[in-house]
C-alpha cells in the first residue's frame, strides 16, 4: 500500500488514470522528414519532468533512420534545462508511432502524433500503463510558434477528447520571455 500511495503522490502532478490506456488513431500516412525542425509546448497535461518554461523540441534524422531529440526549457533560475534522446519508428507501416529512447537500461517512451499539418501544429499522445490497473498518460499540443491561434488549440483538443483522452487537466504552457532558448 506503501509503494501504491507514493505512486499516486508521484503521479499526482502528472496525469494519473486506473485503468488501462487508450488507444487513439495515429496520423495516416505520417511523414517523418516532415516533421522535423522545432516545436513549441502550447499546452499539455502536466508532466513532473517538465519544471519550467518555454518548452521546446528540436527533431533532427540522423543517418541511420533515427531522430535526435533535444528538449529544453528554460528554469526560472533563467538556466536552459536541456536533454537529449533518441527516437525511431518502431513500425514503418505505422510511422506516426515512435518510440524515444532517453536513458540506456530504461524502456523507450511512447510517442505517437495523433496529427500534424507539420506547418502549424502538432497533436502528441504517450501513455504507459502500471499493472494493468493504472496508466500516466501525457499530451502535447505544440507548435511551430510560441503561439496558436485559440481556435486551433480548441480543435486540437477537441481532437484528444474524441480520442477518449481526458482534457480537464490539460494546462497552458509559459512561451514569453524564452530569449534565452534559440
Amino acid at each position: 500500500m506503501v509503494v501504491l500511495s507514493a505512486v499516486v503522490d508521484e503521479a499526482s502532478a502528472q496525469s494519473f488514470r486506473w485503468g488501462i490506456c487508450p488507444l487513439p488513431p495515429v496520423q495516416q500516412d505520417f511523414n517523418v522528414s516532415r516533421y522535423m525542425g522545432t516545436w513549441f509546448e502550447i499546452e499539455k497535461l502536466p508532466a513532473v519532468f517538465e519544471r519550467g518554461t518555454c518548452q521546446q523540441a528540436t527533431y533532427t534524422l540522423l543517418g541511420d533512420d533515427t531522430v535526435n531529440v533535444r528538449n529544453a526549457e528554460l528554469l526560472s533560475s533563467g538556466q536552459v534545462n536541456a536533454i537529449e534522446a533518441v527516437a525511431k519508428v518502431e513500425n514503418t507501416s505505422q510511422p506516426a508511432i515512435l518510440a524515444v529512447s532517453f536513458f540506456k537500461g530504461v524502456p523507450d517512451s511512447p510517442y505517437w502524433v495523433l496529427s500534424t499539418d507539420y506547418l502549424t501544429s502538432s497533436l502528441v499522445y504517450s501513455c504507459c500503463d502500471y499493472l494493468t490497473l493504472f496508466h500516466i498518460d501525457y499530451a502535447w499540443i505544440l507548435a511551430r510558434t510560441r503561439a496558436l491561434p485559440d481556435h486551433v488549440v480548441r480543435q486540437q483538443r477537441d481532437k484528444l477528447a474524441a480520442a477518449g483522452i481526458r482534457t480537464d487537466r490539460l494546462t497552458v504552457s509559459n512561451q514569453t520571455g524564452c530569449d534565452a532558448l534559440p
